[in-house]
């Protein structure tokens, strides 16, 4: 029942979300990338169509200074003074307003201190551009050229004590999730490359489960010559690795072809073997039962025995076993796109799509965690309520386990 859950959870987010949001989800809404996740206010707006209130915080300026000026920049700051030749001891850390003092006077980004690589200088430059004015404690001026003129003229002025009801800004955006590489909305990607996933794990599920079952239920119950067929083509697939079969098919298919079902049906083609060698060795258990006996007596055609003697035995395994093809084909499709050997990135997003977008332009490396570790826990989701759901039905169905 928990497995249940959370992946009708997961399959109720897919079909209810875009209703509410009907938002591409390649559709690109920032200029930048990696946006963090967050509430996002238009400026603009804020500034001349939203009124004003005055709030008084005491902590209002230090979170501001602390917001701009991080331990770690007093760190790097003290290291840079002391390397252009600044007695330690002048220098202190905790005093804002004497630090920035000394380091407006001292800083000069182009003097080359020892071991200061050039990421180094640049991290310098912008820190130095991100302090200017952070004292001040007057407001922001509201500037307008003037329509005749030219020259700039106040139009208004906006004081440290101001805020604005974001509910009565025009324009906001919240981004729960961030933006990815591309600066697209990662939440309503993930939600469209979740269901475009289970899309496939379902359709390679039931095209592997279809394939071993068929293969399975024919070879344990024909025997013969045909069972021999069968069991050699099942070990020669058993003995080439399934994933490297479906790397080459689908190199081979090339990027234009490859859509999420294409990509579907060469999972399902490609992972059948242990469903059927599974499904064979349960029908040899049942081929010389009673019932079947007397349905042979009856002058039952085989596909008949098979449909109605003996696949009502077999189905509760069935269901499982296409419950972890299911899951299986959604962890290989992610492996394939990681790859990047998955569905066309140009038209719809999939769980491991979102993966190699994030490893490509270096989201791990970045400590982007918004653009990769909602898929990952989406993937395994996913798979850890199958394997549940499996598990529970093995304990119902299996007399052996039942407590």
């Amino acid at each position: 029942m928990v497995g249940f859950g959370i992946f009708s959870a997961i399959v109720l987010t897919v079909l209810i979300y875009p209703l509410f949001i009907d938002d591409p989800p390649l559709g690109i809404i920032s200029r930048g990338t990696f946006l963090a996740p967050g509430i996002y206010v238009n400026v603009y707006d804020s500034v001349n169509f939203t009124p004003r209130y005055t709030l008084i915080e005491d902590e209002a300026a230090a979170r501001r200074i602390n917001s701009q000026l991080k331990p770690e920049d007093r760190v790097a700051m003290q290291e840079w003074l002391v390397g252009a030749g600044v007695p330690e001891a002048e220098i202190n850390t905790e005093d804002t307003a004497a630090l920035l003092d000394l380091w407006h006077s001292r800083f000069d980004p182009t003097v080359r201190i020892p071991g200061m690589t050039n990421a180094d200088r640049n991290y310098y430059i912008r820190l130095t551009a991100s302090l200017d004015g952070l004292l001040a404690a007057e407001g922001a001026i509201v500037a307008a050229p003037n329509e005749t003129t030219g020259a700039l003229e106040q139009r208004g002025l906006i004081e440290q004590t101001d805020y604005v009801n974001i509910g009565e800004v025009p324009n906001f955006r919240i981004l729960p999730l961030g933006t990815d590489n591309f600066g697209r909305d990662v939440l309503t990607e993930l939600v469209s490359a979740t269901g475009v996933s289970l899309t496939i794990g379902f359709v390679a599920g039931i095209v592997a489960t279809t394939i071993g079952l068929l293969l399975g239920l024919f070879s344990g119950y024909m025997g013969g010559l045909i069972d021999d067929i069968i069991v050699f083509i099942t070990n020669l697939f058993t003995v080439i690795p399934s994933f490297v079969l479906l790397i080459l098919i689908s190199f081979s298919i090339g990027q234009e072809q490859r859509g999420p079902v294409t990509i579907a049906i060469v999972i399902g083609l490609t992972s059948w073997v242990w469903t059927a060698r599974a499904v064979r060795g349960q029908v040899i258990s049942l081929r010389n039962r009673d019932h079947v006996n007397l349905s042979k007596l009856s002058g039952h055609s085989v596909l008949y025995i098979l449909a109605m003697d003996i696949l009502p035995y077999i189905a509760s395994y069935v269901v499982m076993a296409l419950i972890l093809q299911i899951s299986s084909g959604i962890l290989a499709e992610a492996g394939l796109s990681i790859l990047g050997l998955g569905p066309r990135t140009t038209e719809v997003p999939t769980l491991g799509l979102m993966m190699n977008w994030s490893m490509i332009y270096q989201a791990h490396i970045l400590g982007k965690w918004w653009a990769y570790f909602p898929v990952i826990l989406t993937i395994a989701l996913i798979t850890f309520s199958m394997n549940l759901m499996n598990t529970g039905l093995d304990r119902v169905f299996n007399p052996t386990l039942r407590g």
